[in-house]
């Protein structure tokens, strides 16, 4: 047998199963949460519908992922290493260029592509903690001191972390601190550490949302005070700033067990259909919304139990893991993707303020689908090397 087709077979399919289980429900419900989105003569005499017209293009993505996943799966990831520093320069520069952008959500436009440079950040982030957090140590046992592995740690991050709350995207920021979480206690910090740096940050609270979060981002303050505000039961503005929220956690909330049914109507009873879900967002920021409406309880419960499987496969994966790096791989992707689902679905049901953030795997958002796919091909690489124990040193 050759070493590539033991790769292929010594893959872990359960994963593999799940990820393309959630993409082709993803593919499902954007047909229908895109059909209300205005697209050219052209898309539309092509394909009939702006539905048909995301969902073939998400199916496009979902080809270019694979190809990344499967090259993520195969190589070892020792040598995904060497991407961490050039990814992350990259993506710190491509983070400033976005910053000069002139719309609100300081996107890139690359060889036709358009994309949110703040993913890339994520991505090269966990290669580059990972890895120096692995390696480092080896070099010189000073290098181990926990005060230096914090330092490395919240530097790696708080980079990225600051340029992406200046772009005004909360969401994409916030999930960082999962991943930092994860990061420090994978990596061996010890308990009176944490301790500190957790009394501290609880301390620096006030600072941070009354001084800090204004200064870099307009629109922070204002949507935590309006989710706190609708958390409280107090008067919104229901047609203004508490348009979306409100109509948002109203469609989940009259769902029922069924639903209303797949592409309803407005006759049949359709919040989405009758425009109350924002249109041009219902197929990203909050298509789980489209998905409790239209699928009801049992269709949100169906999603909510492939995303357990897959967070909970990737946990048994990191149990498994050869070294360090691939514990934190492993760790810190599944502490991305669960920020994701909790940020994404939290702000449907009124548990998370408004961030516009996709839904992994689920969501049309073009380049985040790939990254995923991407992510998660790390993690099975974390699962099919991990009996070449010793071999790492030798890269």
């Amino acid at each position: 047998m050759t070493p590539f087709l033991r790769k292929i077979l010594g893959m872990n399919w359960v994963l593999v199963l799940v990820m393309y289980g959630l993409l082709i429900f993803g593919v499902f419900m954007i047909e229908s949460a895109a059909r209300h989105i205005p697209i050219g003569q052209e898309q539309t005499g092509q394909f009939g519908s702006s539905g048909a017209y995301f969902s073939w293009m998400q199916k496009n993505w979902i080809v270019v992922g694979s190809v990344a996943y499967f090259a993520a799966a195969l190589i070892d990831y020792k040598w995904i290493r060497w991407l961490g520093i050039p990814l992350y320069a990259v993506s710190i520069g491509l983070m400033i260029m976005a910053m000069k952008a002139d719309d609100d959500v300081h996107r890139l436009v690359v060889g036709g592509l358009s994309f949110q440079p703040a993913q890339l950040g994520v991505t090269s982030g966990i290669v580059m903690i990972a890895w120096l957090m692995h390696d480092l140590p080896k070099l010189h046992a000073v290098l181990g001191n926990p005060f230096l592995k914090i330092a490395i740690i919240g530097v790696i991050s708080a980079v990225p972390f600051l340029l992406v709350m200046m772009m005004g995207d909360m969401g994409s920021a916030l999930v960082w601190i999962p991943v930092v979480i994860v990061a420090l206690l994978v990596a061996g910090i010890p308990f009176r550490f944490l301790s500190f740096i957790a009394f501290v940050s609880a301390g620096m609270l006030p600072i941070l949302y009354f001084v800090i979060l204004p200064l870099v981002s307009e629109r922070g303050p204002d949507r935590i005070d309006l989710w706190l505000r609708m958390m409280q039961g107090q008067e919104v503005d229901t047609l203004g700033d508490a348009y979306a929220p409100h109509n948002v956690s109203m469609a989940v909330g009259k769902a029922g067990w069924k639903g209303v049914g797949w592409k309803a109507t407005a006759e049949e009873g359709s919040l989405h259909d009758k425009g109350f879900i924002p249109r041009l967002t219902a197929h990203n920021d909050f298509i789980f919304a489209v998905i409790a409406e239209e699928l009801g309880f049992r269709g949100a419960l169906l999603l909510l139990g492939g995303f357990t499987l897959l967070l909970i496969q990737g946990l048994f994966i990191g149990f498994y893991s050869r070294d360090v790096a691939g514990r934190l791989i492993v760790c810190m992707v599944v502490a991305l993707f669960f920020a994701h689902i909790y940020e994404n679905i939290g702000m449907c049901v009124l548990l998370m303020p408004i961030t516009g953030i996709p839904l992994p795997l689920i969501s049309y958002s073009g380049t985040f689908v790939v990254i995923c796919m991407f992510l998660l091909g790390m993690v099975q690489s974390v699962w099919v090397h991990r009996h070449l124990e010793g071999r790492l040193e030798e890269a």
